[in-house]
């Protein structure tokens, strides 16, 4: 915007100086095709343009402003050279002077220099306080003519002035006196420009062009960052990111996937971990239930068998808690209608007497989703199961998509459980039924389960209590 602005100002002040040239020269072309007797009276009748001052005098009066630099003589000189004057009308010398700056003190009549200008031209200031050098004719006294933007009466008044005043001094070639002709030139200003908001509005609208391609392209790494980390959170086993690009993406690229390679070494380590542990652990067990059939005491034998069914459960769920931390089960459409009536029934099946208490809140809506369906079953299940177990019922509820997510509710009529306990439960082994009843308490691995099999499919299970009893089980996954 200022090279434009800056443009637009050098434009506007050449215009100037080619319009000014051209007013002086046909000023000074009227005055000079006049017989000498008769200028002083052509010059009383000559009708000047607005904010100029011309006056005959022996000898070149400038007054207190500076002589101009060279691209104001060359205009003139132009301008001289096309206008049609006769040669021997041309001036024989031309004198520039001006004052640019508007802190230069005013024009104080005692400033000029009137020793070669008669008797008739010396200025009378006692006659005439506070009148500036511009409103003053030859000699002394006050113009008639109509206030102008420059002069006392005008828009710029005493105190200033918006421009640059100057006066040229051209030499008759006939009579052997000066014209001098005074006028102040504007400033240009580029605000007055009718196409500058044009160019505002074309300047800033591809400015924000720029910015936008220029920031997308410099977020562009960040965004394949963030979209490579969302795919880990639900894959471990993820595809790596391309290692290429400037340097800086490809160190963060490298990175990225070194500690994707050490999280999926590290789920390994305890998958394998847990399959040894469980391994190991069921053939102890069974010789252990073999030798249960020598006690004689039945008793003692019921006991000790239902020990080693405890034990042997706990080790198939803990087995079943690493095989879902590094499930490899494609993410395939599923329909959640669909699966969410399958899992209902599965739980009905074998317990007719509550049948009435589990189902739909409200018929669900037919809903689609990329999951892994054996996985998201088992997690659903597990939830039913709970709600059954705690709250003698459990009812479902399918929202439809909302931002991007599917919800469904979990809810049942239990005594809930405690707002501090909400989600410690989640941790592997943790159980708020404090028996050892495996038929009550369970392993304390279910919740872990369901949560860790929603979570690594982009989803979440978060608990919370409803009023006046009963506990809502709240999953969100990925529409």
């Amino acid at each position: 915007m200022t090279i434009h602005a800056l443009d637009r100002i050098d434009f506007a002040r050449l215009n100037n100086e080619r319009e000014i040239g051209s007013q002086v020269v046909m000023i000074y072309r009227t005055i000079a095709d006049v017989d000498p007797p008769g200028r002083d009276t052509e010059l009383q009748k000559l009708h000047l343009p607005s904010g100029f001052r011309a006056f005959l005098t022996t000898e070149p009066v400038l007054g207190p402003l500076r002589p101009a630099n060279g691209l104001m003589t060359r205009v003139m000189r132009h301008h001289l050279e096309v206008m049609p004057i006769r040669s021997q009308r041309r001036p024989l010398q031309i004198i520039i002077a001006n004052n640019l700056t508007p802190a230069d003190p005013p024009d104080d009549p005692g400033n000029f220099d009137h020793a070669d200008r008669g008797p008739a031209s010396i200025l009378k200031p006692e006659l005439h306080p506070g009148r500036l050098w511009r409103d003053m004719a030859p000699d002394g006294t006050g113009h008639d003519g109509p206030p102008d933007r420059f002069g006392p009466r005008g828009a710029a008044g005493l105190l200033g002035w918006h421009g640059r005043r100057f006066a040229i001094a051209m030499q008759l070639p006939d009579d052997q006196r000066w014209l001098t002709i005074r006028f102040v030139m504007p400033l240009a200003d580029p605000f007055l420009s009718p196409t500058l908001p044009i160019a505002f509005m074309v300047m800033t609208i591809a400015t924000g062009l720029l910015s936008v391609w220029a920031v997308r392209r410099l977020t562009a790494p960040l965004r394949t960052l963030a979209i490579a980390a969302e795919k880990l959170g639900r894959d471990v086993n993820a595809d790596p990111l391309p290692e290429n690009g400037p340097t800086e993406v490809a160190t963060a690229a490298i990175a990225f996937n070194t500690m994707a390679s050490r999280i999926r070494r590290f789920v390994t380590d305890r998958t394998l971990l847990l399959t040894a542990i469980g391994h190991d652990l069921r053939t102890p067990i069974t010789r252990l239930k073999l030798r249960s059939e020598f006690i004689e005491d039945e008793e003692l034998q019921a006991k000790f068998l239902a020990d080693l069914d405890e034990l042997e459960a706990m080790v198939s769920a803990t087995l079943a808690f690493g095989r879902d931390s590094a499930d490899r089960e494609p993410m395939v459409p599923l329909d959640l209608k669909a699966l969410l009536s399958t899992v209902l029934d599965d739980a009905v099946d074998g317990r007719p007497q509550i049948a009435d208490s589990v189902g739909f809140a409200v018929p669900p809506p037919s809903v689609t989703v990329q999951a892994r369906s054996l996985g998201l079953k088992r997690a659903l299940a597990n939830l039913v199961g709970n709600a059954i177990v705690y709250g003698g019922g459990v009812q479902v509820t399918l929202l439809r998509p909302e931002h991007g997510h599917v919800v469904i509710l979990v809810e049942d009529d239990g005594p809930g459980i405690a707002a501090g306990q909400l989600e410690r439960v989640f941790e592997p082994f943790v159980r708020i039924e404090t028996s050892r009843n495996r038929e009550t308490g369970g392993t304390g691995l279910g919740l872990s389960i369901a949560r860790n099999i929603v979570r690594g499919q982009g989803g979440d299970i978060t608990l919370a209590n409803r009023a006046p009893h009963g506990l809502r089980a709240t999953v969100t996954l990925v529409a």
